[in-house]
């Protein structure tokens, strides 16, 4: 009959015992520290030395768990190998999941168009993705864990979390690329996630920019005229331009040509990657005259409408505060390309395809794409400073009707 071991740990033993070294036979002995901290340390002799290795921490691994990795590496031991010289070879060529995204995001950074691509990729992953994986080596994660990472935000932030799964899926294709990983991908959409998740367009909140009626657009620039600061002016040449909120308030003045009143706007900037040239009316130039009277002389490469903070563009948040000071607090910046929209198409006789010439957005018909070759600058122009009298006259509350003489 087999000698019992007499000094085996039990589960309640292993929870309770104070500081000290516990030995649950056969190598494997429990370590107490004086903090309470607990953890497992198996001790064999290989090839006549004795050596010593952890195998974990208490309770993340449990007593069954300790012995049954202690048992495996005994046969590898007497299998000949050396599971303790293996364990450390594969240590050193670990890549827990953060190490993979940092990767990455340095290999893909000259591919975005900026820097801020680049911020929030490690933005995302730093929230919601390195608190549960970060620290786990990427060999180890399965569809469970990031399932842990994505289910507390599927639905309350469909938007962000459908973001999130597509980068961890790619950093999981790095880790494979770069052989620190093997099998199948567990952030994977198609035949994996798609089974435990509901669709995002099932979720997905559309969020519309709030927009202010064309018509009441007389009104309200001639109160934005009256305020004051960078945050008005640049909340001014956005919507006279009607561009997008980034590519304001990233210009230089290397982007503007006072002779020809001209902005030109780099495509690295641009969301469809493309230049885009902007015809400006006399009154989004005097913004500009504006801007350089307010801030000092700088080189060419100086932005337009700067922040407090040194080389930093004024924020988004700035311009937001300009319409909650106006009493405005339901528009946001970027509404107002829809107000330019609705103007062009509801109260002039411009084509429409002008108007999207002058909101830079993408052809999505490939026949029509092909055949556009210019962007009809000229006319484009004339369209610019219809917008720009428009806002800029304010309209008078009573109807004008005229009388016929006798």
């Amino acid at each position: 009959m087999p000698r019992k071991i007499q000094d085996q740990l039990s589960a309640r033993k292993v929870a309770t015992a104070g500081p000290g070294r516990y030995s649950d036979g056969s190598g494997l002995s429990l370590l107490v520290k004086p903090t309470g901290a607990r953890s497992w340390v198996f001790r064999a002799v290989v090839r006549g030395v004795r050596r010593d290795v952890g195998l974990g921490p208490y309770p993340e691994v449990p007593l069954v768990a300790a012995r049954a990795k202690a048992l495996e590496m005994r046969r590898d031991i007497l299998d000949g190998r050396d599971p303790i010289a293996e364990r450390v070879k594969a240590r050193a060529s670990a890549l827990t999941f953060e190490e993979a995204a940092t990767g990455l995001i340095e290999a893909k950074r000259h591919e975005w168009k900026n820097a801020k691509h680049a911020a929030q990729w490690s933005s995302t992953l730093k929230t919601y993705a390195y608190p549960v994986i970060g620290r786990l080596d990427v060999r180890d994660v399965e569809t469970e864990h990031v399932l842990k990472v994505l289910r507390p935000i599927w639905t309350e932030k469909a938007e962000t979390a459908s973001r999130l799964r597509q980068r961890i899926e790619a950093v999981f294709d790095y880790a494979t690329a770069s052989k620190a990983r093997t099998g199948d991908n567990p952030a994977r959409w198609k035949g994996n996630l798609d089974a435990l998740l509901a669709k995002p367009s099932k979720v997905k909140r559309v969020k519309h920019h709030a927009a202010l009626p064309w018509r009441e657009m007389g009104a309200f620039y001639a109160d934005l005229e009256t305020r004051d600061g960078i945050g008005a002016l640049a909340l001014r040449f956005a919507i006279l331009t009607a561009a997008r909120s980034g590519e304001v308030r990233g210009a230089t003045w290397q982007e503007i040509d006072f002779d020809t009143a001209t902005w030109t706007i780099p495509g690295e900037r641009m969301k469809a990657e493309v230049e885009h040239r902007v015809p400006l009316s006399k009154a989004a130039v005097d913004v500009l005259r504006s801007m350089k009277d307010l801030v000092k002389e700088g080189d060419q490469d100086a932005l337009v409408f700067p922040s407090a903070r040194p080389g930093r563009p004024v924020s988004d948040m700035t311009l937001t505060a300009v319409l909650k000071r106006m009493g405005r607090g339901e528009l946001t910046a970027h509404g107002f390309r829809s107000t330019f929209r609705d103007w062009a198409a509801e109260a002039t006789n411009f084509p429409s395809d002008l108007a999207e010439l002058a909101l830079a957005q993408t052809i999505k018909n490939a026949t029509e794409a092909a055949y556009r070759r210019g962007d009809m600058f000229a006319k484009r122009r004339k369209l610019m400073e219809a917008w720009a009298g428009y806002c800029t006259t304010p309209k008078t509350t009573g109807e004008v009707v005229p009388l016929r003489s006798r």
